[in-house]
C-alpha cells in the first residue's frame, strides 16, 4: 500500500482497537469518533488526503524506490540541497493547513526513522540482524505510510544526573526478559504525544539511562495494539465541535498519554538497539537524526509564528490600533523573530554537507540557535497577543449566544468594532483566547518550550556544539599584535 488516504488512516486507526484510558475510562468502539481524538485525528486525516490530491501529489509525494508507486515525501531520505527544498515544502505544505499547531503531524517521525536508517550501518556494531531489522522496518513504514508515536522520556521520579532506580518492579520501562521469540518490557515511559492514534509506537533509548544499566538501553517498534501495552491519557483539551467557540482545540489537540508496558513481547525482528548503551548514545550523536529532526521543527515553527502575526494584526486592525508605538512595537518584534527563524533555516539548508552516510544534512548550528530562540519567543508572542486582545480575550459570547434570539440584538449592538460586526469579532477573539489563554493554548505555549527537550540542555548543546576556536584564535592575534 502506498501513501494513504485519509479514510485509509480512520478506518486503519480505528481497526486496531488501542487499549486507551482517558478520565478513568477506556475507550470503546472507534477512536476516531471519541471527543479526545475525534478533531486531531480528522485534521490528521486532512493531511492524508493532501497528499493524495492532484495539486499536491507532484510535491507531496515521490516514487518508491522499491516499486515505483508514490510515497510520502517525509520518508525522502535527502540527497541533494534541492531535496532539502522539496522536503520543506512538503513538511510547511502540512503545516500550514494545521496553523503549525500539530507538533506530531506524520512528517515529524517520518523523518526521524530516516535518519536512523539511512545510518543503521552503526548497528552492525552489535551485530547485523539488528541493522538489518531496522532498515527492513523502515521499508514497511514507508510502503504502507505508517504513523508513530515515539517516547525516549522516563517517568520523573527522580531527575537527578545520577539517577538509580531502587523500586523493587520496574517504573521506567526496561528489558526484563529475553526469549527465543524476543524481549519482554515492563515499566512506563512518557510522554507518548498522540498515544492512541497511531500504527505504531517507536520506542528510543531514553537520555537517562541509569549507570551500568543496560537493560534500559533499547529501541523497538511495535504495534499499537501489541497485547499489555496501555496509553494512559491527559485531560482532554477538546473544548468543544464547535469551530467558531473552539477553533484551534476542537481540530488540533494531540492527546498526550503515558505509555505502560505490561510484560510487552516484543519480536526480535522489531528490535534495533539492544542492551547497548554505546550504541544508543551512537545512534543519535553520528546519525542525521538531530539536525533533520530540527529542521522539521523549524519549518513548522515559521509556519507558526505566521500565522500568529497574522491573528495579531487581524485583532489590531480589527480595533483600529495600529497608531500606537507599543502597539507597532511590539508586531516589529514578531517580525524579527519570523525574518531571523526563516534567515536561519535558509543558512542551515544552503549550507548541508553529505554526512559519512551519504545523506544531505543541513548545517545544525543556526537550527540549534533557532529552536533556542523559538522556546524563548513564543511565550512572549502569546503574552503580546494577550496584551493586545486585553480585556476583549475575557467576554467572549459563545456561538449558542449568537442563536438567542433574547440576546443576539444586544450583543450584535456592544460587540461590534468599526470594522467588524459582532459575530465576526467574537469569532476573531476566540481564536485568539485559544491560541494564548484556553487549556489548548496554555499547553501549546509549554510544549514549544519543551519541544525539542529542556531548554537548559538545549542551551548546553549550543555552547558545547557550537565551534568556537576560530573566534579565539583571532582575538590570541589580535593580542599578539605589536603595532
Amino acid at each position: 500500500m502506498p501513501a494513504i488516504s485519509g479514510n485509509e488512516y480512520i478506518k486503519r486507526i480505528d481497526g486496531l482497537q488501542h487499549d486507551v484510558w482517558v478520565d478513568g475510562k477506556k475507550i470503546v468502539g472507534p477512536i476516531s469518533q471519541h471527543l479526545a481524538y475525534k478533531g486531531a485525528m480528522k485534521s490528521k486525516a486532512r493531511l492524508y488526503d493532501k497528499q493524495l490530491h492532484s495539486d499536491y501529489l507532484s510535491h507531496m509525494t515521490f516514487p518508491s524506490p522499491l516499486t515505483g508507486n508514490r510515497v510520502g515525501l517525509s520518508y525522502l531520505e535527502p540527497k541533494s540541497i534541492e531535496d532539502l527544498s522539496k522536503r520543506r515544502n512538503m513538511i510547511q505544505t502540512w503545516a500550514k493547513d494545521t496553523a503549525g499547531m500539530m507538533g506530531r503531524s506524520p512528517d515529524y517521525m517520518n523523518t526521524a526513522l530516516m535518519t536512523l536508517a539511512a545510518a543503521s550501518s552503526i548497528l552492525k556494531e552489535q551485530d547485523a540482524f539488528y541493522a538489518k531489522n531496522l532498515i527492513q522496518f523502515f521499508e514497511t513504514a514507508r510502503e504502507q505510510d505508517l504513523s508513530f508515536t515515539h517516547s525516549f522520556i522516563n517517568p520523573q521520579v527522580n531527575r537527578s544526573s545520577a539517577y538509580q532506580e531502587s523500586s523493587s518492579e520496574p517504573i521506567a520501562a526496561k528489558i526484563v526478559k529475553e526469549t527465543s521469540e524476543g524481549i519482554v518490557i515492563k515499566g512506563a515511559r512518557l510522554l507518548a504525544t498522540e498515544g492512541g492514534m497511531t500504527d505504531e509506537v517507536i520506542v528510543l533509548p531514553s537520555k537517562n539511562i541509569p549507570s551500568g544499566e543496560k537493560e534500559y538501553a533499547f529501541s523497538c517498534s511495535i504495534p499499537s495494539n501489541s497485547s499489555g501495552l496501555k496509553f494512559i491519557g491527559r485531560s482532554s483539551f477538546y473544548g468543544s465541535e464547535s469551530a467558531f467557540d473552539h477553533p484551534l482545540s476542537s481540530r488540533f489537540d494531540e492527546m498526550d498519554t503515558i505509555l505502560v508496558f505490561d510484560n510487552v513481547l516484543v519480536p526480535w525482528d522489531r528490535v534495533f538497539i539492544y542492551n547497548n548503551v554505546q550504541i544508543a548514545q551512537k545512534m543519535f550523536q553520528l546519525s542525521s537524526f538531530i539536525p533533520h529532526t530540527l529542521h522539521q521543527v523549524i519549518c513548522r515553527q515559521i509556519v507558526k509564528t505566521e500565522f500568529l502575526i497574522g491573528t495579531a494584526q487581524l485583532l489590531i486592525t480589527s480595533l483600529n490600533i495600529s497608531e500606537y508605538h507599543h502597539i507597532q512595537e511590539k508586531i516589529s518584534d514578531m517580525i524579527m523573530g519570523l525574518e531571523t527563524l526563516k534567515s536561519l533555516l535558509f543558512r542551515a539548508e544552503n549550507e548541508a554537507t553529505i554526512d559519512m552516510w551519504g545523506t544531505t544534512t543541513p548545517n545544525r548550528d543556526p537550527l540549534f540557535v533557532a529552536v533556542n530562540l523559538f522556546t524563548k519567543l513564543y511565550p512572549q508572542w502569546t503574552q503580546m497577543l494577550q496584551r493586545i486582545g486585553a480585556s476583549g480575550m475575557i467576554a467572549l459570547p459563545t456561538e449558542n449566544d449568537f442563536e438567542c434570539v433574547e440576546i443576539k440584538e444586544d450583543l450584535s449592538q456592544y460587540l461590534q468594532t468599526s470594522t467588524l460586526n459582532a459575530r465576526e469579532r467574537t469569532k476573531l477573539f476566540r481564536l485568539a483566547w485559544d491560541l494564548t489563554m484556553s487549556n489548548f493554548g496554555s499547553r501549546q505555549t509549554l510544549y514549544e518550550q519543551y519541544f525539542f527537550g529542556d531548554p537548559e540542555r538545549l542551551h548546553s548543546n549550543l555552547y558545547f556544539g557550537y565551534n568556537r576556536d576560530q573566534y579565539m584564535e583571532q582575538v590570541r592575534q589580535f593580542l599578539n599584535r605589536t603595532n
